[in-house]
């Protein structure tokens, strides 16, 4: 055989390979698994969207949603205060199937290796085949959960009310260990290093280790949190319902600085976005702030009509956040310009997903949004 011939074949095939691969990497990365978008929670898209957005279609049901949409190789996955899962056509909105669970889902579904996770009022935590809609296994808790779901390798986390942190078997559902805290644990775990770091409703911040569950550290936050850490540098960001923004050292196990806004009193619900040079958070005083993630100083501040429970998601060099009051806002992120403003009319307290070019929320009224370039 012409060993021209066999080089040329071996170069086509290697450049094959590494298309593909760099392909699945690719999709991999222009998904919104679960709601903060990484296990790390920094509420990061790793892809821009349009600066023109657009509403391109609408899904609605009979009740609202508070949880987050999850996007995932073209479907949006959807759970409804009507106590169903919705799978949907992003290009569309066109519905593939629905599953019912047991009480209100305010979970935010997580998706994995082809199966959607996410918990229920009743304490009950599905995992249900992404394609299909049927259900694989089932899980019950003491109490309801309101926790999204977090993966570390073949093991699923997350909190309860019943003042628990789960780690279950992602493949079947049987539990490997469990943490009992002293309040309820509505927060998603977030994973680093081989640990889940989860702040809890006893004001504690703990660190737990996902091979054994070992708790490896307990940090006081100093208050009630519900908001969900984000981890970035072995710092963990995280608002408390004392008013404050915390950035903790995850290593020393202590606070190294505390946001405290100057001119009002009220608690943070909403978990922050983080990069390694911008932090922004919505606030429960009408407000959005971005800080220095290093320091804690305000970068800027935007006063909206309501109370901001919407957590923040990072795309390219925007913001995107939700308000009470019904606006969804995109942010010039270096100078905190609304770049882009949506009327929905309904409050939002669910965050954005950002994925495949697209921006999909839904309101309290019952009404999924899907945004992108028309």
């Amino acid at each position: 055989m012409n060993q021209k011939f066999v080089e040329t074949v071996i170069v086509v095939c290697l450049a094959s390979v590494i298309f593909l691969g760099t392909g699945a990497v690719l999709n991999a990365q222009n998904s919104w698994p679960h709601w903060r978008g990484n296990p790390q929670n920094t509420g990061l898209s790793s892809t821009a969207l349009p600066e023109n957005l657009e509403p391109l279609w609408t899904f609605e049901t009979r009740q609202g949603f508070e949880s987050s949409a999850a996007i995932v190789a073209g479907w949006v996955y959807a759970a409804a205060l009507d106590s169903n899962l919705y799978a949907l056509e992003l290009s569309s909105g066109k519905l593939k199937w629905k599953y019912r669970a047991q009480d209100e889902i305010k979970s935010s579904p997580s998706v994995s290796n082809g199966v959607v996770y996410f918990g229920d009022e009743a304490g009950a935590f599905h995992a249900v085949d992404a394609s299909t809609g049927k259900r694989l296994w089932k899980f019950q808790a003491d109490a309801g959960v309101i926790s999204s779901a977090n993966f570390a390798e073949d093991r699923v986390l997350f909190g309860s009310y019943d003042n628990h942190l789960y780690c279950l078997s992602a493949k079947d559902g049987k539990l490997v260990w469990k943490i009992e805290t002293d309040g309820y644990v509505h927060a998603t775990p977030a994973i680093a290093n081989g640990n889940a770091i989860v702040a809890g409703c006893d004001g504690l911040m703990r660190v737990v280790r996902i091979r054994d569950g070992v708790e490896i550290k307990k940090i006081t936050a100093g208050a009630y949190v519900a908001a969900s850490a984000a981890v970035i540098d072995d710092r963990a960001y995280v608002g408390t319902f004392d008013n404050k923004i915390l950035c903790i050292d995850l290593a020393a196990g202590k606070a190294l600085w505390a946001f405290d806004p100057p001119q009002k009193d009220f608690p943070f619900y909403s978990s922050a976005a983080v990069s390694s040079d911008i932090l922004v958070v919505g606030g429960r005083d009408k407000s959005v702030y971005a800080l220095h993630p290093q320091t804690g100083q305000p970068r800027w501040m935007f006063t909206a009509k309501a109370k901001i429970d919407s957590s923040p998601v990072i795309a390219g060099s925007r913001v995107f956040i939700g308000a009470a009051s019904g606006e969804l806002y995109g942010f010039d992120l270096s100078s905190g310009k609304i770049a882009w403003q949506f009327e929905t009319g309904s409050s939002l307290v669910a965050a954005p997903a950002i994925a495949e070019g697209r921006l999909v929320i839904g309101t309290i009224d019952g009404v999924l949004y899907c945004f992108g370039a028309n």
